[in-house]
């Protein structure tokens, strides 16, 4: 399992690429598999074996791209046909350096395969399958070599749960983009007549010049801003919000803050774009807007539907254990589809 050298898994804060790995890793391990994590830094909290390529983390260089390819020019010297039957790959230019590799690979792409991301993917190499994390991802860029779909999941049984809906303020929990539509939170809310609570990563240099350039103008006594908010802040900020807003402006391919609210209790309220249609249940776990000016109302309303209701549709729907039993479907259909026409039976990849 190889994942992109900048956080831990999981993550301290900020990172829901680590938050699903971490799922995954350990539901693979209750599962009889072995499982070892490449990654940078020191020893990770799940149950798999660590194998470090750097002594430290390269979070502060984050957005650049030497260190990732480093990094995977150093897994790809740590691997061998011997010692592994399959790599599962979460880094972003991992699918092309995988056909380097001496074992067959599957990537996960966890962005949104259009534009320059798309062109990238485009020249996968042919011995890898690429895995989509959302049917909605999968539909915007068809003609790559997608092997299957697997939505995202996280471990959510340690998450506190609210039993009432919440009076307290909307939450927009996000990084700081337009993509991601803070500054139609501050407005929605704003209308609404709503207390916001905007909680953003905001460390990178486009980040902090978005928040600086358009949403530090629009915010004022009605919005409280955290950044860079660690696991536990999260949990209580989710705990005590009304509801999760989510006013995204791209097609977003998977929103694993979405299964973060609703395990938690708290409905979303979303427009709808990307994968949001897959994973809220309109009327039940959330209300989905068509256009912006309907936010204000769905605010207003959505305090009453039943937080038990959220919390059931991602334990029944986005648990790790099918997330895993999903993935394992997908690594023994492409070992059996090998590029050298000879079906693989792996030798660890086996239920017990």
């Amino acid at each position: 399992m190889v994942v992109p050298p900048w956080l831990s898994v999981p993550p301290p804060g900020y990172g829901g690429l680590e938050q699903v790995v971490a799922g995954l890793v350990d539901a693979l391990v209750d599962r009889g598999h072995a499982v070892t994590l490449l990654g940078a830094g020191e020893a990770h909290g799940t149950a798999a074996e660590f194998l470090p390529t750097l002594d430290d983390l390269q979070y502060d260089r984050l957005g650049e791209s030497l260190p990732e390819l480093a990094h995977l020019a150093r897994v790809n010297h740590l691997l061998s046909a011997a010692d592994f039957d399959l790599v599962h790959d979460h880094s972003t230019v991992g699918p092309l350096v995988a056909g380097r590799r001496e074992v067959p690979t599957v990537a996960t792409v966890h962005g949104n395969p259009v534009g320059e991301y798309g062109t990238v993917l485009s020249d996968t190499d042919r011995g890898v399958g690429l895995v989509a994390i959302s049917h909605t991802q999968r539909r915007l860029n068809p003609r790559l070599p997608w092997v299957g779909t697997v939505h995202n999941a996280m471990e959510t049984e340690s998450f506190p749960r609210k039993s009432e809906p919440s009076d307290g303020p909307v939450l927009w929990l996000a990084r700081f983009h337009p993509d991601k539509g803070p500054d139609l939170a501050i407005r929605a809310c704003r209308a609404a007549g709503l207390p916001l609570v905007l909680a953003g990563k905001c460390n990178e240099p486009a980040e902090r010049r978005y928040y600086d350039e358009v949403v530090r103008p629009l915010l004022g006594p009605d919005v409280t801003v955290v950044r860079d908010a660690d696991r536990p802040a999260v949990l209580r900020m989710l705990i005590e919000a009304r509801c999760l807003i989510m006013p995204i402006q791209w097609e977003e391919p998977f929103g694993i803050v979405m299964l973060e609210a609703m395990a938690t209790g708290t409905p979303v309220v979303a427009l709808d774009r990307g994968a949001v249609p897959e994973l809220v249940r309109p009327g039940v776990t959330g209300l989905v807007c068509t256009h912006a000016d309907e936010l204000p109302a769905a605010l207003q309303a959505v305090t009453a539907l039943d937080p038990a209701e959220c919390v059931a549709h991602v334990a029944r729907t986005f648990s790790v254990e099918r997330m895993a039993a999903g993935y394992e479907a997908v690594y023994r259909g492409f070992l059996a589809a090998a590029p050298d026409g000879a079906a693989r039976e792996p030798a660890r990849i086996t239920r017990t």
